[in-house]
């Protein structure tokens, strides 16, 4: 009995059974309803009801109790990736950079023209001069052309007109008014080989299967999408009176193309711009300290998109600072005087710096001034796009005659491209800083191969890098004749050798080792 197993099918047929003894139980005769009718309600619902309690067990039932479960229970959510919360916490960086540096800058402006109006007033004469009598108004309609520092022309004319009394003008809404036009011409993306070679004459040198993918080119939607993001930005700041974003970030992008050899079927995603430089990331592994005014800057930034798993247990030199503005912002959140929307700020960047002290003390990041990257803007990151480049993709960078390999190492801003590491901009130009790009012109070539990263991510390694991108070029025709790829010198200083747990203290020179001569000193 024990041995036996039970027939799934079997309730299903006891069911049919019973079914069918009730259907035959309608078809006897005459006599077995003399009385009373047959009881079809009660039979009826008898069968339904017994067909819930059975078919559960059954495996038609059981597949139908399945569905309905999932039709019910809400779908769980996917945790989100490493890559996802490297771009979200890097997008958040550069979202209160962006604040903090806005926010000074209204600071300055408003103590420069607090300081020139005490001038003015120190400067005024305690007895002015007597003036004129005016009998009737002398205001007259007049304008100004001036270059503002965004670099826009800007044509400015005060209308007069005579009016009403000032009690009843004060209220007409048409008294006092101002209008403000922008014109912006959104360029045209190029498409031919002869437009991309007014960036750059040596292209097709240089990469000579560039005229068989320009054949049948693509404009990349993500170059309608950053003069869309532009010019919305435009639209934001205008109607705020805002500093506006200047002529030169607003036409910072010749084109967007997607690319794909013909024989390979490689896609290229290829952009052209110029090189703006961005310095930041940190990594205690590779280098153990850092200048004190990064440390300790505000606005330094010690984290990359591209990031990977601590290797060894050198903290990050970054943590410390990030630590003492923690400490310090908790000692002003526990201050009496501090008042209450302080204290909601505080307590946000708090959550933030505890956030970012976490993430250095488990991750390892890129750091611009030793790794070749170049930067991507963080929507196109995130974009289900088969040609978008993702975080880790590699590329190859083309100024003048030189081809640099690199990856796409950081996420930007969705409104500007045209980004790369202070490493690649000091080998562009030996005089780019932080402060100063390598090239203003629209004369840099970023070529990028989509779904080329690795599954992994790790430390930089550029012989590795230079590497695959010269497989890469190889499957889009190759490298033109005489042309070679840079490659990049490690220029990270040694790290100190690493003491297993348990070793003796190492010697110093010129000491005796330990257990000799002890005793002879110590008399």
């Amino acid at each position: 009995m024990g041995g036996r197993t039970k027939d799934p099918r079997s309730s299903t047929w006891n069911f049919w059974g019973i079914t069918g003894s009730i259907c035959r139980m309608s078809q006897a005769g005459p006599r077995s309803n003399q009385k009373h009718g047959f009881p079809w309600l009660r039979a009826s619902v008898f069968v339904v009801v017994l067909a819930g309690v059975i078919l559960p067990f059954t495996p038609p039932g059981e597949k139908i109790l399945r569905g309905a479960k999932n039709l019910i229970r809400p779908p769980v959510p996917a945790a989100p990736t490493v890559d996802e919360e490297d771009l979200e916490r890097q997008l958040e960086a550069r979202l209160r950079k962006e604040f903090e540096e806005d926010l000074e800058k209204q600071l300055a402006e408003f103590k420069k023209q607090a300081a020139a109006e005490a001038k003015r007033k120190a400067e005024t004469p305690a007895e002015p001069a007597p003036l004129p009598p005016i009998s009737s108004h002398t205001a007259a309609s007049g304008g100004d052309v001036r270059t503002l520092r965004s670099g826009i022309p800007f044509k400015t004319e005060v209308k007069v007109e005579k009016g009403g009394i000032a009690s009843k003008e004060r209220k007409a809404g048409e008294s006092y008014t101002a209008e403000y036009t922008l014109t912006v011409r959104v360029p045209e993306p190029s498409k031919t080989l002869a437009e991309l070679h007014t960036v750059n004459p040596r292209l097709s040198k240089l990469l000579p299967g560039l005229p068989a993918m320009l054949e049948k080119p693509e404009v990349s939607r993500w170059f309608y999408a950053l003069y869309e993001n532009k010019t919305g930005r435009l639209k934001q700041d205008a109607t705020r009176l805002n500093e506006l974003l200047t002529k030169h970030n607003f036409y910072d992008c010749e084109t967007i193309l997607n690319l794909k050899h013909p024989q390979s079927g490689r896609k290229v995603f290829l952009l052209q711009a110029e090189m703006d430089v961005v310095s930041d990331g940190s990594d205690g592994d590779r280098l153990a300290t850092m200048p004190d005014e990064i440390v300790n800057s505000t606005h330094y930034q010690p984290f990359t998109s591209y990031g990977w798993p601590k290797k060894t247990k050198t903290p990050n030199p970054m943590v410390a600072g990030w630590e003492k503005r923690l400490a310090g912002a908790k000692v002003e959140l526990a201050a009496s005087g501090t008042t209450a929307d302080r204290k909601v700020w505080l307590r946000d960047r708090i959550q933030y710096l505890q956030r970012g002290i976490d993430d250095m003390k488990g991750r390892s990041f890129l750091i611009a001034d030793y790794d070749p990257f170049i930067v991507i803007p963080v929507n196109l990151l995130t974009a289900n796009d088969p040609f978008a480049p993702k975080v880790g993709d590699y590329a190859v960078v083309a100024h003048g005659d030189k081809l640099y390999p690199a990856i796409v190492g950081d996420g930007g801003p969705t409104f500007k491209v045209g980004e790369a590491s202070l490493r690649m901009a000091k080998q562009i130009n030996p005089r780019a800083s932080s402060y100063s790009r390598p090239e203003s012109d629209l004369v840099v070539t970023y070529v990028v191969f989509p779904g080329s990263r690795e599954e992994t991510k790790g430390p930089p390694d550029y012989e590795k890098w230079r590497t695959r991108c010269e497989e890469l070029l190889k499957e889009c025709g190759g490298l033109g004749e005489g042309v070679e790829l840079h490659r990049w010198e490690n220029l990270l200083p040694d790290p100190a050798p690493v003491v297993p747990e348990g070793s003796p203290a190492p010697v110093a020179p010129g000491a005796p080792p330990a257990g000799q001569g002890g005793a002879e000193g110590g008399r």
